[in-house]
């Protein structure tokens, strides 16, 4: 058991690049220890290849519904170019700082008391960039 919580803690279990998960771990121990300093250029770590790839996988791993534009992960990997075209396209619309998150697909689930609870769902393409600059700890 000590050894899996170990793996998760590091996020191997998720089979993230060594880089990100130092990273991630730098900037949350910054955060948490700093807690009034404020991170003015986390933009560059976001726009990283290797982050914006690792959140692809987390995001793919997790699956889900397609949001507003109904693109679901099968029809990205079916297009020329398959994944690899989604996340050069986020990076270059980082680098170009032309990005601009879609609305959210508004759904409601049943809750156990028969009533209906709103959800969210954003695109994929955002919740790539959500995940990228996410710290699961």
């Amino acid at each position: 058991m000590e050894v899996k919580q170990a793996f998760s803690e590091l996020g191997l279990s998720k089979g993230l690049n060594p880089k990100v998960i130092l990273l991630r771990q730098k900037l949350a121990r910054k955060a948490k220890e700093e807690t009034k300093f404020r991170f003015y250029s986390l933009y560059s770590l976001v726009n990283r290849p290797d982050v914006i790839e690792a959140a692809w996988m987390l995001v793919r791993k997790n699956q889900g519904a397609p949001g507003v534009d109904n693109v679901s992960f099968e029809d990205i990997e079916k297009q020329t170019g398959g994944s690899r075209k989604l996340l050069v396209e986020i990076q270059t619309e980082l680098h170009d700082k032309s990005y601009k998150p879609k609305p959210i697909c508004r759904v409601y689930i049943p809750k156990a008391d028969g009533k209906k609870r709103p959800l969210g769902i954003p695109t994929i393409k955002d919740r790539v960039l959500a995940v990228s600059v996410l710290n699961e700890e």
